[in-house]
C-alpha cells in the first residue's frame, strides 16, 4: 500500500476502518481460513465467540472485540486439540523474548529468542 492509498477516503457508508490494527485482520483471516479447511464449523465458531464477548468486564463500546475474537479462536483450537493452550502460551512467550532481544529496526524472528534451541 502506498502513502496515497492510505489517504483515500473510505467507501460510502463507512466511517472508520473495519480493522484498527493489522493483527485484527490477520486473526479474522486466520479464522476464516481454518473454517474453510474444515477444522471447525461456523456454528461452533459463533458459539465460542458469543460466549467470549459475554464475559464479565468486556468493553461496552466493543473496543476489545478482536481481543475476544482471538481468545475465542485460541479456545476453540485448544478444545479441538489443534493448539493446546500451553503450546500457544509458550510460543507467545518465545515471541516476546525474541522481540526484546531483537535490535530496533530489525525483523523479529523466533530464532532471536535467547531460549531458542535449548
Amino acid at each position: 500500500m502506498s502513502r496515497h492509498d492510505a489517504e483515500r477516503p473510505l467507501p460510502s457508508g463507512m466511517d472508520e476502518p473495519v480493522f484498527a490494527e493489522p493483527w485484527q485482520a490477520e486473526a479474522f483471516a486466520l479464522t476464516v481460513a481454518l473454517h474453510e479447511k474444515g477444522l471447525f464449523s461456523w456454528s461452533e465458531w459463533a458459539e465460542m465467540l458469543s460466549a467470549e464477548v459475554k464475559v464479565p468486564g468486556a468493553a461496552q463500546d466493543g473496543s476489545d472485540y478482536y481481543r475476544h475474537w482471538l481468545r475465542a479462536l485460541e479456545k476453540l483450537l485448544a478444545a479441538k486439540g489443534l493448539a493446546p493452550v500451553h503450546d500457544v502460551d509458550d510460543l507467545a512467550a518465545a515471541w516476546q523474548r525474541a522481540a526484546h532481544a531483537t535490535p530496533h529496526g530489525k525483523p523479529i524472528l523466533l530464532e532471536n529468542d535467547p531460549l531458542h534451541d535449548r
